[in-house]
């Protein structure tokens, strides 16, 4: 996503502007997510946002940035998770993953790209409202846990929808955990649909250090809605896979307050460390 919307924004901004992406891996992104938070706010520094795992750091260990610490953007993503298992599995559909996790009493296991953010979150809201048991397994990241589930050493996933494109020969997508179908998979239903009230996923955007400047967080934002406005840049996120929902300023600020609620929750009722 952010190599997609840095070649569409250096277009926007215009008058030579060039826009270079910086990997900075590291403890589940907190690393990334700090130097955004201590970065200078003058409009030369702004990350990728990933809700709501980035603000599940800050519950699970002592981080250095919480929801205000960011001058919140723009939300260009809303990639919903997923129930999926291998492609060669007996389990055809939610009511055989209900039934198989009834059958192991509580030993099913569901691979997670890690503990604490939405792939965790998704199968804990997935176990309370099937009202079963999983047992779960976390990798180092969604690469891991799909080849793990791929290699059948996990029975089930709950990845993102985007983690499963090009993997459709591999896997077997059962349900969305979204409001509505995808219309990149007409064909798969939403778990509410299937009696399961759960909504889950992986918001991404961009944000900038707090206190970011009136005219600088106006200009950025007026880029921004003109990139979300390209028809090739929606046309390209759709070929990734990525389901777009881009909401900007204060309403993106709402959805992250609201995702920090929903971690909060989610720590004081089901701890992960």
């Amino acid at each position: 996503m952010a190599r997609t919307v840095a070649k569409y924004l250096e277009e926007q901004l215009g008058d030579g502007a060039t826009v270079v992406v910086k990997n900075m891996p590291g403890a589940g992104g907190q690393i990334g997510f700090s130097a955004l938070a201590s970065a200078s706010p003058d409009g030369y520094t702004i990350g990728t946002m990933n809700l709501p795992a980035a603000l599940a750091l800050t519950y699970d260990r002592e981080a250095d940035y919480d929801v205000d610490s960011f001058t919140w953007l723009a939300n260009f993503v809303s990639d919903p998770n997923t129930l999926v298992v291998p492609k060669d599995s007996d389990i055809a559909s939610v009511e055989d993953l209900i039934a198989y996790a009834r059958d192991v009493q509580g030993k099913m296991p569901v691979g997670l790209s890690s503990l604490g953010g939405n792939d965790h979150f998704s199968a804990i809201q997935f176990a309370e409202a099937a009202d079963i048991e999983l047992n779960y397994v976390p990798f180092n990241g969604a690469a891991q846990a799909r080849s793990a589930l791929m290699g059948g050493h996990v029975a089930m996933g709950t990845m993102a929808y985007s983690q499963t494109v090009g993997f459709e020969d591999e896997l077997r997508v059962l349900a969305v955990l979204a409001d509505k179908r995808l219309e990149q998979a007409t064909n798969v239903p939403t778990a509410k649909e299937l009696g399961f009230d759960i909504e889950m996923g992986s918001f991404r955007g961009l944000a900038a250090p707090a206190n970011l400047p009136v005219d600088i967080r106006s200009a950025l934002l007026g880029a921004l809605e003109d990139v979300a406005e390209d028809i090739n840049f929606s046309s390209d996120m759709a070929q990734q896979g990525n389901p777009l929902s881009v909401i900007y300023g204060e309403d993106y600020r709402a959805l992250a307050e609201a995702q920090d609620e929903l971690t909060r929750r989610t720590w004081e009722e089901t701890p992960w460390k």
